[in-house]
């Protein structure tokens, strides 16, 4: 099934900031705080740093990030491996 971009939400100060970079054909990294808007075909080419919580990732943005949210490509939980847990007997 298609996905359509229609229904895809960016916020529109967000697309505003890609637009204005667009017209000027530069390239300089956008910051956001919005994990929740969508990838959309403007945005490839430029280097977008997500915030994760703690710090902004920066990601490249290519076709095949199109559709996906920008949440996907910067992790909030750093995952360190399972807790080693010594205190247990094996009977």
């Amino acid at each position: 099934m298609a996905c359509s971009l229609k229904k895809s939400f960016c916020s529109k100060s967000f697309i505003k900031k890609i637009e204005k970079l667009n017209t000027k054909a530069e390239k300089e990294i956008i910051i956001t705080w919005s994990r929740c808007s969508t990838i959309i075909p403007t945005m490839i080419g430029h280097t977008i740093a997500i915030h994760n919580g703690k710090e902004h990732l920066p990601i490249y943005i290519t076709d095949r990030t199109v559709r996906h949210k920008l949440g996907e490509f910067a992790p909030t939980i750093n995952f360190r491996g399972h807790a080693k847990n010594d205190n247990k007997s094996h009977h």
